[in-house]
């Protein structure tokens, strides 16, 4: 008998019937037993088509898929709710803005199975079809080096892995162990995972199951995603100073360096030598990773993003860690959100 006999692939979801009209066809055609899988569908107070998408699938295909609602009150309860309600002894995360590729499940189970896994994590990747732009994102979250590195990903650890919640999970008995998700807008997977590293689980990288992730759609929605990102580490370190490493620390670092240089360089010839440096440096780079992007999409046109996807990472970032950072640990004020008002526009 496997280790894990049935699956419950969780979804919160927030007003995307959109997304979830091409998520839910990819977890329909999993090469997997459907009596071994169950997807929970937890609604955060949708206003769009997700009840009757969610009733079209519930009835009309194979995807065994239960539907539940709750009053909007965020990803973290909307996630709590569907292990509530889930059956299997096995619990996975993914967001709606992803789909699989069918061997996906297949991989998570066999290396649960092989590894005598208590949770696991997974990346994520793009499909060739996805516009430049979102392969431009893709290349810049996932790159060693921009955040690559820092994701912890196998072969390539520079801090921490922490499982994410657009592809993650834990057995029922560990969930029963730490808890659910806790009330954080964003960072509350890091703070989960967190928890579920401390308790002492085995955790695993499954790198053969990634999720295809289409992230954000334009460069505005990306910059108020990696601000909020920046706010969220602070708030993590609140909670606990372990989620805080000094390498989530370098884009505000990065950002604080070039601003004060630009600035000095109105003045003083020694800050414009810098200056200057610092320029050619970060083209060297930006070259190098042009070129990388290349290679990688078979394609010019998502590297022609890349001079404004990189730095928008990089200072979006580093202006949310250094935003948060003053208020929170400096004037010590409460919890920030960053981005809310018309923050999926």
């Amino acid at each position: 008998m496997p280790r894990y006999s049935l699956y419950s692939i969780i979804i919160p979801s927030y007003n995307r019937a959109a997304e979830l009209a091409e998520l839910l066809p990819s977890l329909n055609n999993l090469d997997f037993p459907k009596e071994r899988y169950e997807v929970i569908l937890s609604d955060d107070g949708s206003e769009d088509e997700t009840p009757r998408l969610a009733a079209y699938y519930a009835e009309a295909t194979e995807l065994p898929l239960t539907f539940i609602r709750q009053e909007n009150q965020g990803p973290g309860a909307a996630r709590n709710a569907g292990m509530q309600a889930a059956r299997g002894d096995f619990f996975i995360f993914v967001d709606s803005d992803v789909t699989m590729p069918a061997h996906w499940l297949t991989a998570i189970d066999e290396a649960l199975e092989k590894e005598n896994g208590d949770a696991f994590g997974g990346p994520d990747t793009f499909r060739h079809s996805f516009p430049p732009l979102l392969k431009a994102i893709n290349y810049s979250m996932t790159s060693f080096i921009t955040t690559g590195g820092l994701r912890g990903k196998k072969g390539k650890k520079l801090a921490k892995f922490y499982p994410r919640s657009f592809n993650m999970g834990l057995s029922r008995a560990l969930w029963q162990k730490i808890g659910g998700f806790g009330g954080l807008r964003h960072g509350q997977d890091i703070e989960f995972s967190h928890r579920i590293i401390q308790s002492g689980a085995k955790v695993l990288f499954v790198e053969n199951a990634p999720v295809y992730h289409k992230r954000r759609t334009s460069l505005r929605r990306f910059y108020k995603q990696v601000f909020n990102w920046g706010v969220a580490r602070i708030n993590l370190y609140k909670l606990d100073k372990a989620m805080l490493e000094p390498l989530h620390a370098l884009p505000a670092v990065a950002t604080l360096l070039t601003v004060g240089i630009m600035v000095a360089a109105l003045f003083n010839d020694l800050a414009r030598i810098l200056l200057a440096a610092g320029f050619i440096f970060a083209c060297l780079i930006l070259l190098f990773s042009v070129f990388d992007s290349i290679r990688l999409y078979r394609s010019f046109r998502p590297a022609l993003w890349l001079p404004l996807v990189m730095p928008a990472q990089i200072f979006g970032y580093g202006m949310g860690f250094i935003y948060n950072f003053v208020r929170r640990v400096i004037f010590n004020k409460g919890e920030k959100t960053g981005f809310k008002k018309n923050y999926y526009k």
